[in-house]
């Protein structure tokens, strides 16, 4: 009796895929009645009908060659590649961004707690002037709010 539950359970789970994969073929005679069947009629145009998407497949759809898919896989692949490369440069504009704003910061807190600064200025090295220091401080507050606010398109 286990045998005979068992083989009917198999066949009951088998057959809904046997019969999913059969072809289904749709028709229409010369008097414009629709037909369905399993068999592609002999001299006549037919659709070949996916059941399970409950879509139509004509037989006179040109598909693309592979010439033409492979074409679409290579500009579908360098686009990929250029947004890739797009990424890459915007990052590394982000991080150099970092670092212009961390020397800024650097040099503009160097140059507020030294009432003295020295330079090499070629042969000889000097302190400089007071409206020299004025000088660099402007700089660096005008690095430090071009590199260290977000970046907007205008500066890319």
């Amino acid at each position: 009796m286990d045998r005979r539950i068992l083989t009917l359970a198999l066949l009951m789970a088998v057959a809904p895929g046997v019969a999913m994969s059969a072809s289904v073929y749709k028709w229409t005679d010369e008097n414009g009645i629709t037909h369905f069947g399993d068999h592609q009629p002999n001299g006549k145009k037919a659709e070949k009908v996916s059941v399970r998407a409950g879509t139509t497949e004509t037989s006179d759809q040109p598909r693309p060659s592979p010439q033409e898919r492979l074409s679409s896989i290579e500009g579908e692949k360098a686009e990929k590649q250029e947004q890739e490369k797009a990424a890459t440069a915007s990052e590394v504009r982000r991080k150099q961004r970092e670092k212009n704003c961390e020397a800024a910061q650097k040099n503009l807190e160097l140059i507020r707690n030294r009432p003295r600064i020295r330079i090499d200025d070629g042969d000889e090295p000097r302190y400089l002037t007071p409206e020299e220091i004025e000088q660099y401080k402007a700089r660096y507050e005008e690095a430090i709010t071009t590199y260290c606010s977000p970046e907007t398109s205008a500066q890319q």
